[in-house]
């Protein structure tokens, strides 16, 4: 796994903001979250983990009280 480094996020917001996440940005490049595999919340922090359009796989982790998106890749 790589280092979890903070990240732009463009996120989908219904009833409350950044819902999930629609793209993000990674190494330069701009994805589209194809899909999203699993998420999860704690008391702080969302996480999604999603398959992305580069067919790899990402723990995006959203700080709620900061309002800043980290990202991580999890596979190569």
């Amino acid at each position: 796994m790589e280092e979890e480094k903070a990240i732009k996020v463009w996120a989908y917001s219904g009833y409350k903001g950044n819902e999930r996440p629609l793209r993000f940005n990674v190494e330069e490049k701009e994805l589209p979250v194809d899909d999203i595999l699993d998420r999860w919340y704690g008391e702080r922090h969302d996480y999604f983990k999603v398959l992305a359009g580069d067919a790899e796989t990402y723990l995006l982790t959203r700080d709620r009280e900061a309002d800043i998106w980290y990202g991580k890749r999890m596979t190569k």
